[in-house]
């Protein structure tokens, strides 16, 4: 049986936060891993505007406070004056893990040729992989579809839950040492 997996979810947003529109980027996450994973999961779910100190905050809480093995965020990696997403979480990561942020723009520049304003990271926060996505569901969908193959490794090397996908998705990349038996 797999093993339970806690993850926050963070969309950050301004508008959305203040409902002057709809947030479309937490639902796009939850149906995403829904059909990725096997794992049962609980969602801890955040809709925060784009303030740095309440960003840093919320990946605080997750990480720590609510155990979670894996936050993903969306929205506010751009560069305009307000995009703080990046600041925030480079400011509580304990490791960064640039490829993260490489291969998620990679990703988007098969797209849209704006992927290079996009300012996305990877870090940890001691056993929470934080990931920084773009913010519309389209995207956010590209991005998890070229990248999460290397999210269940790293979180088991940081210690987290053994997290098991559905091929038909996306093939989680394990060392055939790290992998276990179902």
């Amino acid at each position: 049986m797999s093993q339970q997996a806690v993850i926050g979810l963070v969309s950050i947003s301004d508008r959305a936060s203040q409902g002057v529109y709809e947030d479309k980027g937490l639902p796009a996450l939850k149906e995403w891993l829904g059909a990725a994973l096997h794992n049962p999961v609980v969602f801890v779910e955040r809709l925060i505007p784009d303030e740095q100190a309440v960003i840093e905050d919320t990946l605080k809480e997750l990480a720590d406070a609510c155990g979670c093995c894996l936050v993903l965020t969306t929205g506010g990696t751009g560069p305009a004056p307000r995009d703080v997403t990046p600041e925030a979480t480079l400011a509580v990561a304990d490791k960064v893990l640039p490829g993260f942020g490489e291969q998620m723009r990679a990703v988007s520049l098969k797209y849209v040729p704006t992927a290079i304003l996009s300012r996305q990271v990877g870090v940890t926060r001691g056993a929470c992989l934080v990931l920084n996505l773009p913010g519309q569901p389209k995207a956010i969908k590209e991005t998890l579809d070229g990248v999460f193959a290397a999210v269940p490794y790293c979180v088991d090397l940081i210690g987290g839950p053994y997290l098991e996908t559905r091929e038909e998705v996306v093939k989680a990349f394990r060392p055939k040492s790290a992998i276990k038996p179902r």
